[in-house]
């Protein structure tokens, strides 16, 4: 695997920052949209960042710890949204239409056979996940397969961002335990609802998953990990993350399960962070943990807990909008536009100062000559 290069550019970095200062504005009242649009000039390279031909891509897979009660509705689930997806009818195919966002939809592993279409792209590795109770959910070559696919996927993509998205009856648990063994935090504390267990369903979810985790106690590496605990279309959106990080796409992480994917490509190669922005914080519980452990701020926080990348497809008219911001805005000289120094003391410009960057956020770091950037706050 090729290591994914640090993409820290202090001079762009000041190059944006002096753009932005120079729209006709008080200095840092765009806010967070200011950082944004730094950060994705930072990925792309540029100072005049564009967006083009945004895709959104939808793994599906199932898993055999669903036939364990983790989730409140049947595996058959799965299957069923996945032609919704395919016949527009579902949030992400709403949301994706609506904003001009490009929606594959990848079978990874669904415990159905579906007839080739438009839209929808077969890599499936096997007819759902093994369980994990009783073996790895995944054999290595399995795990290294699902990976293989999420790259050649990309690969095929047009445009310079990939939105994550993902289906799978039983993938909070698998979230869940990713999370617990490469955070090294207590399966309790990340374990929610999932798709809607009441409170004593929850009790006996986290019972599994600890049955799950000691059974593979030894799987602490990364790989190790996804192939005993994860699913087909978790691995499959690793390989994806991978792919667009090498391609520097802008990579905008939805909710818990793709941060779950984007945790384990991080564990693998750690300047992937630089390239992602994350649309949202979930409603599942473990995810504020997950977001706390790679140290990002989602753009919004709106209490979704749907999945399908349905909150990367209502935070990308932000990315569009910062960008536009900085490459269409007027800067004081061609507006004719007095700067606050110019003005007297009694005018609304006066005296107005860019607050500092808050610390780990990726205004801040871009000052440092060395590092890593972060996520966009």
């Amino acid at each position: 695997m090729n290591s994914i290069p640090d993409i820290t550019q202090p001079e762009l970095a000041q190059a944006l920052q002096r753009a932005l200062d120079n729209k006709t504005k008080p200095l840092g009242s765009l806010g967070r949209l200011e950082a944004l649009a730094q950060h994705i000039g930072l990925i792309l390279g540029t100072a005049q960042p564009e967006l083009q031909s945004p895709q959104m891509l939808v793994c599906a897979g199932d898993h055999g710890l669903a036939a364990r009660g983790v989730s409140a509705y049947p595996s058959d689930v799965t299957w069923q949204m996945v032609e919704n997806f395919l016949a527009g009818g579902a949030a992400v195919s709403v949301l994706a239409r609506q904003h001009g966002i490009g929606l594959t939809v990848v079978d990874c592993g669904v415990k159905h056979d579906f007839a080739e279409r438009e839209g929808l792209v077969i890599r499936k590795v096997a007819h759902g996940t093994a369980d994990a109770l009783e073996g790895p959910a995944m054999s290595a070559a399995q795990c290294a397969q699902a990976i293989a696919n999420g790259r050649a996927v990309v690969q095929g993509l047009p445009g310079n961002a990939l939105l994550l998205g993902e289906m799978g009856i039983g993938n909070t648990s698998a979230a869940s335990m990713l999370l617990a063994r490469l955070a090294g935090l207590d399966v309790a504390e990340v374990t929610g609802a999932g798709t809607g267990l009441d409170a004593p369903a929850v009790q006996r979810k986290i019972g599994i998953l600890r049955e799950v985790l000691a059974r593979h106690v030894k799987a602490t590496a990364p790989l190790d990990a996804l192939a005993a605990l994860g699913g087909f279309e978790i691995a499959t959106l690793v390989g994806a993350v991978l792919q667009a990080a090498e391609e520097r796409r802008v990579i905008v992480v939805d909710g818990f399960i793709a941060s779950s994917a984007l945790l384990v490509a991080v564990h693998l190669q750690p300047h992937v962070l630089q390239r992602c922005v994350f649309a949202h914080r979930s409603g599942e519980r473990g995810h504020a943990l997950m977001l706390a452990h790679l140290k990002a701020e989602p753009l919004l926080d709106l209490g979704l807990r749907l999945g399908e990348g349905s909150g990367a497809a209502l935070a990308w008219p932000l990315l569009v909008s910062a960008c536009a911001l900085l490459c269409e805005m007027a800067s004081f000289e061609a507006a004719g536009v007095s700067r606050s120094d110019e003005v007297s003391v009694g005018a609304e410009h006066t005296n107005t100062v860019r607050p500092e960057p808050v610390e780990g956020h990726p205004t801040a770091l871009a000052k440092a000559s060395t590092g890593s950037a972060r996520t966009v706050g």
